[in-house]
């Protein structure tokens, strides 16, 4: 009895009711009771109880647990495989042998196809599928997606694999101590939801903030009404539907006081406007968002609010030419809605952008923006690799007389000079010494669909791309942002580096001038009787486009036509055309709006026994040969402008 009777004052602790004991009663009390006198001293030490640390699961018992989900025959095979604990996914389609997913492959599990019964076995250990069509296994960060026929049954299921990783949002502790606000961009799959959950636990429990998760699916805090303990001490607003979202968001700040709020996948405008009111409140804010770069948010009119937002300026004559620009330029709206932002590019590289406004501002502008890339060494704890695309200094006055004391055509080179002739000698002025690996300055070219190309065309041994103009041993640019970008231009002709030019950002062109840009680098000295200047991409175009004229409207069609305006030197090159066609043609406006019209009248229809449009399309024959074997030769096709 006086075991019993020492037991008596934990019980409320279990239960209010008293009942006479027993000595055979009491033993079991004992076993009950221990627990609770263990969780008492754990507490009053300062150390979390067992349960706040997910129950006693680990990664063993969270791995077993998805693999109930398979038939026993799949589930032996999945544990046998080499690589279990780096297992991505396994997908189930109706019909078809399931594959695991590792980092190495997909590994075919059977031959025997995925039945009805396979499905609904795993169907039922899992919770209710949501209006996204995600469920999840209760307690942990695993995601299971259905694919559902036209009448809404489960035919294919995707079981993803959700791990909290410790220690994956190291390199971003510095920005996340300072409390500004963090987005993070990445393509699907890269782990954007793994760092944004390591935040959160940084936040909450290396900083001591009230933080607030809004959890989209179930894929920060796990699945369940108790989260995952790889969130630590923040707190979880699940989302009822993926439409109410943004509400959920504004809930969250109204009626839990938090310091911090932490979102993943923001995707719809409202859920941006949101996110804004949100930091104009004071507010940490940390959040992810689908992309590859910054540049993906601006030309996205449902996130680029994020970024402050893009609207059209008209500027005055004297800025414009004070700039050095066109009179209708894109800047940014207002400020943006994060502080700080981090292009995920893989699981051990990130690219971070410390004043998220100052890198919109540059981009809008044609400049390069300033970057940081950090990288996971490979000896010892996490080290971060600083590296930054550098800004030309050169002041608008300086560059803008080095252009005008020669001609743009030196100071920039089309595709069909892309092999940097020197006019006075008509040879190639470079180095003739191979070298092993080419540095190749990318710009206002998407540098995802660069890297694409170079992946494409196999050239990852040969050619690395810099962010260091002065470190490039070539260049390749979108000629319109190339063409506004004064300061560029004054790098490349000081440094005599040759410049291989695209019209559109398609991967198509990219990838021939590559081609071209190689062949020039490991074929040797190329040499070319021609000695005349090659003409400025600008003059091209206007030729093209009177050219065009002619050909298309007002011979065929006996329409004038009027050109763009264009610089008095350039006209004369376009009357001189124009004259070579026996057409007349008159002069409109003044400088700088002046510009060519072409008449459809003839002069000399009977000269020389021949007509004039037959004397025309003849010179317009040789002329077309002659061009096309230049650019040909370098393997880029120059779109020239239409006329309007």
């Amino acid at each position: 009895m006086h075991l019993g009777v020492s037991l008596v004052p934990p019980l409320p602790l279990h239960s209010p009711r008293r009942a006479p004991y027993g000595f055979r009663s009491a033993a079991p009390r004992r076993i009950a009771v221990c627990p609770l006198l263990s969780v008492g001293r754990r507490r009053r030490l300062g150390a979390p109880p067992r349960a706040a640390r997910g129950g006693g699961e680990g990664p063993e018992e969270e791995m077993r647990r998805l693999l109930e989900l398979l038939p026993g025959e799949l589930r032996r095979r999945v544990e046998g495989h080499p690589e279990l604990p780096a297992l991505v996914e396994v997908v189930m389609d109706l019909g078809r042998p399931p594959l695991a997913r590792f980092p190495s492959g997909d590994f075919l599990l059977s031959q025997s196809p995925i039945s009805f019964d396979d499905l609904r076995h795993a169907t039922s250990q899992v919770g209710d599928f949501g209006a996204d069509n995600r469920a999840g296994i209760s307690r942990t960060l695993h995601r299971i997606s259905a694919i559902r026929n036209r009448k809404g049954a489960i035919i294919g299921l995707t079981c993803r694999v959700g791990r909290a990783v410790p220690g994956s949002a190291n390199l971003l502790q510095d920005l996340v101590k300072d409390g500004g606000s963090l987005l993070l961009i990445g393509p699907p799959g890269v782990g954007k939801t793994t760092v944004i959950r390591e935040i959160a636990r940084m936040l909450a429990d290396d900083y001591r903030k009230r933080v607030m998760i809004v959890d989209t699916s179930n894929e920060i805090g796990g699945d369940g009404d108790i989260p995952h303990p790889g969130i630590g001490n923040a707190r979880r607003l699940q989302v009822p539907n993926q439409d109410m979202q943004h509400k959920v968001l504004i809930e969250a700040v109204e009626n839990h006081m938090p310091q911090a709020i932490v979102i993943d996948e923001i995707g719809t405008k409202l859920e941006a406007m949101a996110a804004s009111t949100i930091a104009q409140r004071g507010i940490q804010l940390v959040a992810t968002a689908h992309g590859i770069t910054i540049e993906n948010l601006i030309m996205n009119p449902s996130l680029d609010m994020l970024v402050g937002g893009v609207q059209s300026v008209t500027l005055g004559d004297e800025e414009a030419n004070r700039r050095g620009v066109q009179k209708t330029v894109l800047e940014r709206k207002g400020p943006s809605t994060f502080t700080c932002a981090a292009e995920i590019v893989s699981k051990i590289e990130l690219r971070v952008h410390r004043s998220l406004e100052d890198t919109v501002d540059s981009l809008l502008a044609g400049k390069m923006p300033n970057v940081e890339i950090r990288k996971v060494g490979s000896k010892g704890p996490v080290q971060e690799v600083y590296v930054q695309k550098e800004r030309l200094d050169l002041g608008p006055s300086e560059g803008a007389t080095q252009l005008d004391t020669d001609s743009l055509s030196n100071a920039r080179r089309s595709l069909d000079s892309a092999f940097n002739l020197d006019p006075a000698e008509g040879h190639i002025g470079r180095s003739t010494e191979a070298e092993p690996d080419l540095n190749l300055f990318a710009y206002g070219i998407s540098e995802s669909t660069a890297l694409q190309a170079i992946k494409q065309l196999e050239l990852e041994d040969i050619v690395t791309l810099t962010y260091n103009i002065s470190e490039a041993d070539a260049v390749i640019a979108l000629q319109s942002k190339l063409k506004k970008n004064t300061q560029i231009q004054a790098v490349v002709k000081s440094q005599d580096i040759p410049v291989f030019f695209t019209k559109t950002n398609s991967l198509v062109q990219i990838r021939r001038a590559l081609r071209a840009l190689v062949d020039d680098h490991t074929d040797g000295l190329m040499d070319f009787e021609d000695t005349e200047e090659v003409r400025s991409s600008e003059e091209t175009d206007a030729l093209e486009e009177a050219r065009l004229a002619i050909e298309q409207v007002v011979i065929p069609k006996g329409e004038s036509v009027q050109l763009l305006p264009r610089p008095p030197s350039i006209i004369a090159s376009q009357v001189d055309l124009v004259e070579s066609f026996k057409l007349k043609w008159e002069s409109i406006g003044q400088d700088p709006n002046a510009c060519l019209r072409i008449l459809p009248q003839f002069v000399g229809v009977e000269e020389g026994g021949k007509s004039v449009k037959q004397e025309a399309a003849t010179e317009l024959t040789d002329s077309d040969n002659s061009d096309d074997m230049d650019y040909k030769q370098n393997g880029v096709s120059r779109l020239p402008f239409l006329p309007e």
